[in-house]
């Protein structure tokens, strides 16, 4: 067994079964047909195998859940951390995150989108909550930032406008589709286009 980063013991698994291939799986199905009414007696079927080679990886259905909404949150936070998002005038920091957001919805999309239908039904869920919570004051705290240095327009609330920019975000996850021939860079070209023009100060 190995530890992941909150301490919790997750299993190696067996040759063959990989444990991202059953978190692959098991996010698709938890997506189509809802966290709470997939079985897992119908992860082992659609993966072919028996329960026990699912229990091989994970102690439970609530450790597949727990270890994908980490995947997204963990893909999200680690954007806030990178140069562009620590150094430089905010309003480009606020739109590396954006931008970062965007290219982590796109390579993780069954991810994200499980993420944002997260109720906080569980204590698991609960906790991707908070944890989306935080990311939503790194974003909130980028605008008002921005807008203290003369940026962005001061006439709309930095939480507000940081709910609209990112509502914007999420929505992709309801009609993007890696392989409908858009890029994720070109797709945050686009939404940053879109979105910043209204954001940014105008001229006095």
């Amino acid at each position: 067994m190995t530890s992941t980063e909150n301490g919790s013991r997750v299993r190696r698994g067996r040759p063959g079964h990989s444990l991202d291939s059953l978190l692959d799986v098991a996010v698709a199905v938890f997506n189509e047909r809802g966290y709470d009414a997939t079985s897992m007696e119908e992860l082992a079927a659609r993966l072919g195998v028996t329960k026990s080679a699912i229990y091989h990886h994970v102690s439970s259905k609530v450790e597949l859940l727990r270890l994908a909404l980490d995947r997204a949150l963990d893909a999200l936070f680690a954007v806030t951390e990178e140069p562009g998002a620590t150094s430089g005038p905010a309003i480009d920091r606020l739109e590396h995150v954006v931008r970062g957001s965007v290219r982590v919805l796109a390579a993780e999309l069954p991810f994200v989108t499980l993420l944002l239908r997260v109720r906080g039904n569980s204590p698991v869920e609960q906790a991707a909550l908070q944890r989306r919570r935080r990311f939503d004051r790194v974003v909130t705290d980028l605008v008002r930032a921005a807008e203290e240095e003369g940026d962005v327009r001061p006439d709309v609330d930095p939480a507000i406008t940081s709910r609209l920019l990112f509502g914007t975000v999420n929505s992709l996850t309801e009609w993007y589709r890696p392989d409908g021939g858009l890029s994720a860079d070109d797709l945050a070209d686009a939404l940053v286009a879109t979105t910043f023009q209204g954001l940014r100060a105008r001229p006095s």
